[in-house]
């Protein structure tokens, strides 16, 4: 009985090390490669020109609906800060010893503001807004730093075409051994 035992066991072990032999691949057991499908889906970056600007639109009265119920707590009732980040004013103070860094302030580009909220706020629930309601969202922060009217509605063309105070304000970096341009597509 114990002989048939361990003829079983060692034709088990012969079997698992043909089967090892023949798969040259490592198997983990997990995993698997990831589909175009997937991939699109956290593919969500949008460059400072807006050219991956989904399709949507919104408009300021909606985005202060939106802010007052998803943003407010954290960032102010007018985007004036408390727990969260100032979003607005500081005009003309980025060369002072006291710069106040808002999105009317310092930021260089639009698209870059609708990249920021459809990824990170509302801080307890990232990636939760639809595009239409990142859409206004943006164009309500946008007014309050007075850089569309009441009245806007921004989509991907008009939100792309907003030009942020700051957007001279950032130079190339001056240091001799960084000489490679920025890639943004097709890099």
């Amino acid at each position: 009985m114990h002989t048939s035992r361990l003829k079983l066991a060692g034709a088990a072990i012969v079997v698992l090390a043909a089967a090892t032999a023949a798969d040259a691949q490592p198997k983990y057991g997990f995993g698997k490669p990831a589909t175009p499908a997937e991939i699109a889906a956290w593919n969500i970056d949008i460059g400072r020109d807006g050219k991956e600007l989904p399709p949507g639109k919104g408009s300021v009265a909606q985005g202060h609906e939106l802010f007052d119920a998803q943003c407010a707590s954290c960032h102010g009732a007018k985007g004036e800060g408390g727990l969260g980040d100032k979003l607005v004013g500081g005009q003309g103070t980025l060369a002072t010893p006291k710069p106040v860094k808002t999105v009317g302030s310092f930021w260089p580009y639009a698209p870059t503001l609708f990249d920021y909220i459809r990824r990170a706020m509302p801080l307890n629930a990232p990636q939760s807004l639809t595009n239409d309601e990142v859409y206004a969202v943006s164009a309500y922060v946008l007014n309050l730093n007075g850089l569309v009217p009441d009245n806007a509605t921004l989509d991907a063309k008009s939100l792309a075409a907003v030009k942020m105070p700051n957007r001279d304000g950032f130079v190339q970096d001056p240091r001799p051994d960084v000489h490679n341009k920025a890639c943004m597509s097709n890099c």
